[in-house]
């Protein structure tokens, strides 16, 4: 027996179901958002404090036209809860003059036109003091370049989405689905739910929501810590950028020092396989911390300190790095977003967007062909 029935149903309410569950409702659909864990959890992809944002994007020049309409969603979204969420403090991109970083903002900001400046070794020592690199390495500034304060926008997006009707339920997870007749039947341990569409925004557990579909997702555990400088006063963010650093031993991007806990640091690409992310293992131990320190002993020695904290989030990666942004293939009723590999949440806002249109309409306003089902799924560098 069905408990009720809505316009749309949400599955998964991080940072691209609150999205999607808010711009739903603000086009006046009745929405339901079912979360697994508690509304704004730390189990996923959607907690750490920040966020980098970046208009120059190096993962690929097709990206550009969705980061301007993300900024201007991420101002509209400050606008109208009163709630400060994006900070610009700019974003220093270092690596080789030819490396896979430097190449791809070079033809990213050609392609579009955007605003960034390289540095020569000699310019990055000068301006940016604490980054100590050999003469191998160059620089692109952004100026427009920040971070965003990703629990602060996931519970934006979901508050704006309930004070406009949506009901959104924690702690309820999903047993199954179906199609039925045009639409869709959602069961949970609660009862069971009908929608003209159903929305899959799972993250991790996508892979086991979809398995008609064998999607290509793998699982990535990741670690980001924070140190604490002796002296912060040359991280604080009118003094410090964002930044991202391709080098031999990983590619690594860090954050200015925003709190009593100092400077935020992690490794981007590698990360242990996870077979299940419901019995992810969120112990960090002592030896963990070991790589990103040495990262800051070679290149950011001032920043080397006590680690203040820690924190275990999850990659859900596809073969290219690519995002899925898709109508179900057998079942134009479902749409589904997942697979964002590590990069994925400055595009929320945007995102939100997509995947409204998808179930609307069956087709984006926003270019998204690169992103479909459809696709050969060829493999990048796991940088991003």
């Amino acid at each position: 027996m069905l408990s009720k029935t809505y316009d749309m149903i949400v599955l998964g309410l991080g940072a691209m179901g609150g999205a999607t569950a808010f711009e739903l409702a603000r086009r006046g659909h009745s929405v339901l958002g079912l979360e697994q864990y508690a509304l704004g959890h730390d189990r996923g992809s959607s907690h750490g404090q920040t966020r980098i944002i970046r208009r120059a994007y190096f993962e690929g020049p097709e990206y550009v036209p969705l980061l301007h309409r993300a900024y201007e969603r991420w101002y509209e979204l400050e606008q109208r809860t009163g709630r400060h969420l994006f900070t610009v403090c700019g974003c220093l991109s270092i690596g080789p003059p030819d490396g896979t970083l430097l190449a791809g903002i070079r033809r990213a900001a050609a392609a579009h036109h955007l605003d960034v400046e390289p540095l020569s070794p000699a310019e990055l020592r000068q301006r940016y003091p604490p980054f100590q690199f050999a003469d191998t390495f160059h620089a692109v500034y952004e100026p427009h370049a920040g971070f965003l304060l990703a629990e602060e926008c996931v519970r934006a997006h979901l508050d704006e989405a309930c004070r406009l009707g949506a009901d959104l339920r924690a702690d309820e997870p999903v047993v199954s689905w179906e199609p039925v007749g045009l639409g869709v039947v959602v069961r949970t341990a609660r009862g069971s739910y009908a929608a003209s569409r159903l929305i899959i925004t799972a993250g991790s557990w996508t892979g086991a929501l979809l398995r008609d579909l064998s999607l290509p997702l793998t699982v990535r555990r990741k670690v980001v810590f924070w140190f604490s400088p002796p002296d912060p006063r040359p991280f604080l963010r009118h003094r410090f950028p964002v930044y991202l650093c391709e080098t031999s031993q990983g590619f690594y991007y860090g954050f200015p020092a925003l709190d009593p806990g100092g400077v935020k640091v992690a490794r981007h690409d590698g990360g242990d396989l996870v077979p299940d992310p419901s019995a992810l293992s969120r112990v960090v131990q002592p030896e963990e911390a070991r790589d990103c320190l040495e990262f800051l002993e070679r290149h950011l020695p001032a920043a080397v300190g006590p680690r203040s904290r820690a924190s275990v989030c999850l990659y859900t990666m596809t073969p290219d790095a690519h995002f899925v942004l898709d109508q179900h293939p057998e079942c134009p009723a479902v749409v589904l977003g997942a697979g964002f590999s590590g990069h994925g949440f400055k595009f929320a806002s945007v995102v939100g967007e997509i995947l409204a249109d998808l179930a609307e309409i069956g087709h984006s306003r926003q270019a998204i062909g690169m992103f479909r089902l459809t696709r050969r799924w060829g493999r990048t560098e796991e940088t991003g």
